[in-house]
């Protein structure tokens, strides 16, 4: 029997394992890393392929759907499942298809028919698993800020640049955290209670952002994060977190989605101050 009443539904059992995998052993951290990062594996796949990718043991995966009050795993993928519930063909098809596809072809046009289908199923992705109330919250912190500031580094750049771009033309103080020059400390005491901080960093999390994101917690200002994974250095920081799965063709990822993320707040930024000044919204 169980001990202790388990997660009935992902949504809890992703927010479960995210508050308790620091208290994990690393075997079962590393299945926590894996399921969190991979939940279609995780509803679709058996014990042994699963085990097989995550490296451990089998017995590992039972130990860890006990460890959150089930019975063993298959009590536990029933959870993953679930939120497949209404496009398990699709997904099972599309997973096989990806999985199956010849990723062996030459030329540039086999690379851009790559990363065309990856960038498609990364933006589904995105449109499935983004929570419309989260997005209507980093609205609501964008649109109270006196200044948005906007950090990120290396290849989560592009999408800091051009949300500080769309920011100012909303007329929005937007200010890019770029660290030319080595100023990045300068820029980051420019950030005063009243403004708010957008954070982009993914896995493996650029030092700059996390200690911008945890210098703008200390001083209280509200941080909307866009990121890869529940177990992001960024997410416990954020007022709003956004993770992002990413297209990715062997070891290249886009930013498809993510880019598309920015473009939805500005967006929506935008047609919540067009309404507050008694225009018309798009």
């Amino acid at each position: 029997m169980k001990s202790e009443p388990h997660p009935i539904t992902y949504d809890q059992l992703r927010a479960e394992i995210s508050a308790r995998h620091s208290g994990l052993s690393r075997r079962l951290q590393q299945i926590a890393e894996y399921a969190l990062e991979n939940p279609n594996d995780m509803a679709l796949e058996t014990v042994a392929v699963i085990a097989e990718r995550a490296e451990v043991h089998p017995s590992s995966l039972i130990r860890f759907g006990n460890a959150f009050g089930y019975d063993g795993f298959s009590d536990m993928q029933r959870i993953f499942r679930s939120r497949l519930v209404d496009r398990l063909p699709s997904y099972s098809e599309r997973i096989k298809t990806l999985r199956s596809g010849n990723e062996n072809g030459n030329g540039a046009a086999s690379a851009l028919d790559h990363f065309a289908e990856a960038g498609i199923r990364a933006l589904e992705h995105l449109r499935d698993e983004t929570r419309p109330d989260y997005l209507e919250a980093a609205i609501d912190i964008l649109a109270e800020a006196e200044i948005v500031h906007v950090a990120a580094q290396r290849r989560a750049f592009p999408v800091a640049a051009y949300l500080a771009y769309a920011l100012s033309n909303l007329d929005r103080r937007a200010h890019l955290l770029d660290s030319i020059g080595g100023m990045l400390a300068e820029q980051v005491h420019t950030m005063a209670p009243g403004d708010a901080l957008i954070a982009v960093s993914y896995k493996p999390y650029a030092p700059e952002t996390l200690k911008t994101a945890r210098a703008a917690k200390e001083a209280g200002i509200p941080i909307v994060a866009i990121t890869d994974n529940p177990l992001s250095p960024l997410t416990p920081l954020a007022s709003v977190s956004f993770e992002v799965e990413e297209a990715q063709v062997q070891a290249f990822r886009s930013l498809t989605a993510s880019m598309c993320l920015a473009m939805s707040l500005v967006v929506g930024l935008g047609q919540r101050l067009a309404g507050e000044d008694g225009g018309e919204t798009a």
